[in-house]
């Protein structure tokens, strides 16, 4: 299965946009989003959606070179969804988000689908990823066994704009109608480990105001999530910076750890770093704000890599392609 760890995942931001609209395709991988998302449900018509199935396939090359990670929002209605899987799986592909979730049992049918295609094309079976979001009642009520349903999930987030249309309430920037959905979907996923996503200081999907949106990116990650989404470019950067540890909080957390192997050799286990005592628990806290710090820069250096090389990353990738193709 995949090698997911929650600590070291990283995907802070991720760029939701139609497949049907050829240019939103072809300037994906500029936006330096940790996850471009090709929409096949809410942006897509009905009309349209056929279509736009059949653009999948030859959008992930060029989705992937910028290095970020490349998904496919499907539909939730199940004939839909095989056909979109069907459209959407092959080498290249690192997750499927699955909209509307409201039961364990929708994953692992969709899990299973997926599995059917990766040996199909000889993708590394449990390679492709899930991300889940829930945006009913129901379905935040399920959420721990829906986050718990398959070794595939690696985030799961509230739907704010249905969860709240269900409601009968307006969205809002604050956030107080949602302040359940979203406290029990933080702690239903560090429960089942996987990372929760969420945004809270903003009105959903906006991006008129670049600074509101890095301040509310850094008030969520304090609270405990890991990233969001966006449907325009513009929040990207401040979604990356908001959700990313600040230098001077890894730096503290470097000399708090040192202190503490100083303290260990004169014998105490209790040391005093910037007027803070620091002891076995905060030791432990600053290894996980480490070890994401560095796992931030890694996929910032992955980024720069393929950016750099885009055109090699899109050959690579139509080769691996056409190899599936033809094993299937």
């Amino acid at each position: 299965m995949s090698n997911f760890h929650t600590n070291t995942f990283v995907r802070r931001s991720s760029l939701i946009f139609p497949i049907n609209i050829p240019r939103f395709v072809e300037k994906a991988f500029t936006r330096g989003a940790d996850c471009c998302v090709m929409d096949l449900e809410d942006s897509v018509p009905d009309s349209e959606k056929a279509s736009a199935r059949s653009l999948i396939k030859e959008s992930i090359p060029i989705v992937a070179k910028g290095g970020g990670d490349v998904s496919v929002r499907i539909n939730q209605d199940i004939k839909l969804a095989r056909k979109d899987l069907e459209a959407s799986v092959w080498p290249g592909l690192s997750c499927v988000s699955l909209p509307k979730v409201e039961s364990a049992e929708e994953v692992k049918i969709r899990d299973q689908i997926i599995s059917e295609l990766e040996e199909k094309r000889g993708i590394q079976q449990g390679s492709i990823q899930i991300g889940i979001a829930v945006e009913t009642a129901l379905g935040v009520l399920s959420a721990f066994q829906i986050a718990k349903s398959s070794q595939r999930i690696v985030s799961i987030g509230v739907g704010a704009e249905d969860l709240t249309r269900e409601m009968g309430v307006p969205v809002t920037a604050k956030g107080d109608e949602l302040w359940y959905a979203r406290s029990k979907i933080l702690v239903d996923a560090y429960a089942a480990g996987v990372q929760p996503f969420g945004l809270i200081g903003v009105e959903p999907f906006s991006w008129r105001d670049p600074e509101k949106i890095l301040e509310a990116a850094s008030y969520s990650r304090g609270l405990g999530f890991k990233g969001s989404n966006s449907i325009h470019p513009v929040p990207i950067p401040h979604l990356n910076s908001g959700f990313s540890i600040p230098k001077e909080e890894a730096d503290y957390a470097e000399r708090a750890l040192n202190a503490f192997d100083e303290g260990l050799r004169r014998g105490t286990a209790s040391v005093n770093v910037d007027g803070r005592m620091v002891d076995i628990a905060t030791v432990e806290r600053c290894k996980i704000i480490l070890e994401r710090f560095q796992a931030i820069a890694s996929i910032e250096e992955k980024k720069s890599r393929a950016l750099k090389g885009s055109e090699s990353v899109e050959e690579k990738m139509r080769k691996a392609i056409e190899k599936a193709e033809n094993i299937s």
